[in-house]
């Protein structure tokens, strides 16, 4: 958050892509909409809280003049994605032939690198056993995210997207709502980083930010940018510098 520790682009940049290529979804008879974004599962004031909240997390250029030409959660539709995976199973496929929900793209690339087809564009239906599990892992996310946000409001005296984004900062490292913000980190970086299938990265904002070329197959990499290094990895394991300070920060989450 600004003002709190190392900048937002520092911290992110510790973050494996890896972990990032989470899952999220949608349904086939969405009843909410919100300017151009169809809503799943928020409605339009808890959404809008989840917009302020992810901004401050990771802001754009409009949150912080600091992070010009540099996209934020509002840049990438991060609320976009969390809505999404928080309703990816309000319609389970049925005898009526629905199509699959979107927790895991089919893959394995999509069309971005090359004429066809797009084949992330085709997700995979979920067997009964893992449907239970994303059941019951949704459930409970649903539950934080109404009771966060309901916490975040009645800090803020009513409702958070009032309140100044200092302020903002201030009620986020709430102890009290230390456990949602966390949460909220960790969807706020799937959200910027994602593939856009899953809902988030609108318009590969987040992967053009750190120069991410995203699913290169099936033209891979060429032999020569295998073997030719872009430097030492900045990344270490003492404890110390950068890593201490994102630690320090995380903690304070």
């Amino acid at each position: 958050m600004p003002g709190n520790g190392p900048r937002r682009r520092t911290v992110i940049a510790l973050i494996p892509v890896t972990t990032v290529l989470a899952a999220s979804g949608c349904t086939s008879s969405p009843e909410k909409t919100t300017g151009d974004r169809v809503l799943l599962f928020f409605d339009q004031h808890q959404a809008a809280v989840v917009e302020d909240a992810t901004a401050r997390i990771a802001p754009g250029p409009g949150d912080d003049p600091a992070e010009a030409g540099h996209p934020g959660a509002r840049e990438a539709d991060v609320t976009g994605y969390i809505d999404a995976m928080l309703g990816a199973l309000a319609a389970l496929p049925g005898p009526d032939d629905r199509p699959p929900p979107m927790i895991f793209a089919g893959g394995p690339w999509s069309s971005r690198h090359t004429s066809g087809p797009d084949l992330m564009a085709r997700f995979a239906a979920l067997d009964p056993v893992s449907a239970i599990a994303w059941r019951k892992r949704l459930t409970g996310w649903q539950a934080q995210y109404k009771q966060g946000i309901a916490a975040l409001d009645k800090l803020a005296g009513g409702d958070f997207t009032t309140a100044t984004p200092k302020e903002q900062d201030k009620i986020l490292t709430t102890q009290s709502v230390s456990s949602f913000t966390s949460l909220l980190f960790e969807h706020t970086i799937e959200g910027l980083y994602a593939a856009p299938e899953y809902g988030g990265n609108a318009g590969l904002a987040g992967w053009k930010d750190i120069g991410f070329p995203g699913d290169v197959q099936p033209r891979g990499y060429t032999a020569d940018e295998v073997e030719r290094s872009d430097g030492h990895d900045p990344v270490t394991v003492t404890g110390t510098g950068i890593v201490a300070d994102v630690l320090k920060l995380l903690g304070g989450l």
